[in-house]
């Protein structure tokens, strides 16, 4: 090889997460910490009994409206023929489900990778237990939505069983949608 030629350098990955990338965006946000404030969005319409289609594409984040998405992500939720549904997707309460547990492995991978723990393997269960009589307005006594949600993960990873505890802890104190599940946030309806 001469002076001359150079070899294109490989990213190094960890988790499938482009670890030069994520030192980037830490050291940007460390200089800049507006750069951290993020605006996502959804849009909902109905179309006829328990159906409606939302729509996500654009957000705000790391300074700038992102252009990213070319096309919408369109989500249908329903309900099964027993909550007066005929299964046009899955329902809302489903729908978190899935949020939450996408959220948790993210940020499992994600904070692996910043310890340098290789995950081999990372699977989630999750089960939400419900009254829907809060829901209908049959028992004041009744929370709405609900009552307890169990996630089961299996995870393997080239590290102790303390490091994989500790790694664990961690995800569930910085999982955005944890956190919002977890803490009371603000939710305001407004008519337009």
């Amino acid at each position: 090889m001469t002076d001359t030629q150079t070899v294109e350098q490989q990213p190094v990955l960890m988790n499938g997460l482009n670890m030069d990338q994520l030192i980037d965006t830490l050291n940007a946000i460390k200089a800049q910490p507006s750069l951290a404030n993020f605006e996502f969005r959804a849009r909902n319409r109905w179309v006829g009994g328990g159906e409606n289609i939302s729509t996500i594409r654009d957000f705000y984040g790391a300074g700038a409206e992102d252009k990213s998405r070319d096309e919408p992500f369109e989500f249908t939720n329903g309900e099964p023929p027993v909550l007066l549904g005929n299964n046009e997707g899955a329902n809302p309460v489903e729908f978190l489900l899935h949020a939450l547990a996408g959220c948790v492995t993210t940020t499992t991978v994600l904070h692996a990778a910043a310890r340098g723990i290789k995950i081999q393997e990372l699977s989630t269960e999750l089960t939400g237990s419900m009254d829907v009589q809060g829901l209908l307005d049959l028992d004041d006594s009744v929370p709405v939505g609900y009552r307890e949600i169990r996630i089961r993960m299996h995870i393997e990873a080239d590290c102790s069983d303390q490091e994989l505890d500790e790694l664990l802890d961690f995800t569930t104190r910085h999982s955005p949608v944890c956190n919002t599940v977890c803490r009371p946030v603000p939710v305001i309806l407004e008519r337009v």
